[in-house]
C-alpha cells in the first residue's frame, strides 16, 4: 500500500538559460565549483562567469571525462580545497554523475546543466561509476535528487544530432522497463525503495508517447540545426520524463544487458543510449512480448538511427562467446536485469541477445 516519488527541486528548459544560471545559484551558496565538459569549457566558463559577474565565488574546472574512482576524488579534492558550498554539472551524464557524488560526499548543492539530451541522469539521485576504461561498476544511489536542472535547449539542440538519438535510445527503455518493474512488483529508487505510484507510472508512459510522436521530427530538425517544439518535445523526454520516469518505476534487462555490453571492447565508442536501445530490444525478447510490438520497436530504432542488430554494435566475429560474456556481466548478483518478470539466467540472456539479432536481421 506504500508509495513514494522522488525528483529535482525545479526543472527549467529554456534557450539562452545557460547565460542565467546566476539565478539558479545564488539562492543556493556563496562558492561554487563549476564542472564542465572539456569541449566546451572554454566557451561556457567564459558564458557563465559573464552570467554570474560579482554575485558567486567561482572556480571552474575541466571533467576529466570518466565518471570513475579517481576523477570522484580529484573533483573531490578540489571542491574542499575551493569550500564549495555548491557543485555544478555542466555537460553529459558522466559529468552530472561526478558533480551529483561528489556534491553528496561534500555535503554542497547540486545543480546540473546539461548541454545534450543524450541521457536521464541529470534529475535523478542516481550516479553509474565504471572503470577508467569505461566498463561498468555501480549503480549508486543517492540520498538527495539534484536541487536544479537548468536546460539551455537552444545549447542541446546545437550539439550533433547523435546525442539527441542516444538519448531518445536512452528514454525508450523508460516505460518498457517500469512495465518490467511493475510486473515483477519491484520497487523504485526512491528513499531505499518503495512501489511506483501512478504519478511514475504515468510519467513513464507519457515518454513513451512523446517519443513515438516527436522522435523522427526531432531528430531531422536538429540535423537541419533548428530548435522546433518536436525538438523541446524530446529534450524534456529524454532528460525530465525518462529521469522521473526510470527513477520512480525502476530499470530492468535493458539497463541490464547494457551493462554486460561494457565488458566489451567493440562497444567503447558507442553512446550510453545506444548499447540502452538495443537492451530495449533484447528485453522484449527476454519477456516474450508480442512479435509485433517487438517489430514496432526495431523500425522504430531504425528511424532515428538506433542500433537493432549486433553489427550495428560492431560485434561481428566471435559472436556467441562475447555473447556469453555479456550475459555473464549482466547477470552478476544484484544487478537490475533480475527486475525483469522473467526467469534470468546466463543461457537465457545470451540466448535472448542472440535471438533478438536474428529476429531483427529476419526484418527487412
Amino acid at each position: 500500500m506504500a508509495r513514494a516519488f522522488g525528483g529535482p527541486n525545479k526543472y527549467i528548459q529554456r534557450a539562452g538559460e545557460i547565460d542565467r544560471l546566476a539565478a539558479y545559484l545564488a539562492p543556493l551558496g556563496k562558492r561554487a565549483l563549476v564542472l564542465i565538459d572539456r569541449v566546451l569549457f572554454d566557451t561556457l566558463s567564459e558564458r557563465i562567469a559573464k552570467s554570474c559577474g560579482e554575485t558567486l565565488d567561482i572556480r571552474f574546472e575541466r571533467f576529466g571525462g570518466e565518471c570513475c574512482t579517481a576523477e570522484i576524488e580529484r573533483v573531490r579534492n578540489i571542491a574542499v580545497e575551493h569550500r564549495a558550498d555548491i557543485l555544478v554539472g555542466v555537460g553529459g551524464g558522466k559529468t552530472a554523475d561526478t558533480a551529483k557524488i561528489v556534491a553528496i560526499d561534500t555535503g554542497a548543492r547540486i545543480v546540473i546543466a546539461p548541454t545534450i539530451a543524450s541521457t536521464d541522469a541529470p534529475c535523478s539521485a542516481i550516479a553509474v561509476r565504471y572503470t577508467e576504461h569505461g566498463v561498468y561498476e555501480e549503480s549508486l544511489r543517492l540520498p538527495r535528487n539534484p536541487d536544479a536542472v537548468i536546460v539551455d535547449s537552444a545549447l542541446v539542440a546545437a550539439a550533433p544530432a547523435r546525442f539527441l538519438v542516444a538519448g531518445i535510445g536512452d528514454a525508450l527503455s523508460t516505460w518498457f522497463e517500469a512495465r518490467s518493474n511493475i510486473e515483477s512488483r519491484t520497487d523504485n529508487y526512491v528513499a531505499g525503495g518503495f512501489p511506483a505510484t501512478e504519478a511514475g507510472m504515468a510519467i513513464a508512459l507519457h515518454c513513451q508517447d512523446v517519443l513515438m510522436r516527436d522522435a523522427v521530427k526531432a531528430k531531422v530538425a536538429v540535423e537541419a540545426g533548428l530548435l522546433t517544439q518536436a525538438v523541446e518535445n524530446i529534450i524534456e523526454a529524454n532528460t525530465l520524463l525518462s529521469g522521473l520516469g526510470f527513477e520512480n518505476c525502476g530499470c530492468s534487462a535493458a539497463h541490464g544487458i547494457h551493462d554486460g555490453l561494457t565488458v566489451l571492447e567493440e562497444v567503447h565508442g558507442l553512446f550510453h543510449g545506444e548499447k540502452v536501445a538495443f537492451g530495449v530490444l533484447c528485453l522484449l525478447m527476454l519477456e516474450n512480448r508480442e512479435s509485433e510490438e517487438i517489430e514496432e520497436m526495431i523500425r522504430f530504432c531504425r528511424s532515428v538511427g538506433l542500433p537493432t542488430k549486433l553489427a550495428d554494435l560492431g560485434i561481428v566475429e566471435d559472436v556467441p562467446a562475447k555473447i556469453g560474456r555479456v550475459a555473464e556481466a549482466a547477470c552478476r548478483p544484484g544487478n537490475i536485469i533480475y527486475a525483469t518478470p522473467v526467469p534470468i539466467t546466463v543461457t537465457a540472456v545470451r540466448d535472448a541477445i542472440l535471438a533478438l539479432d536474428a529476429f531483427s536481421r529476419s526484418i527487412h
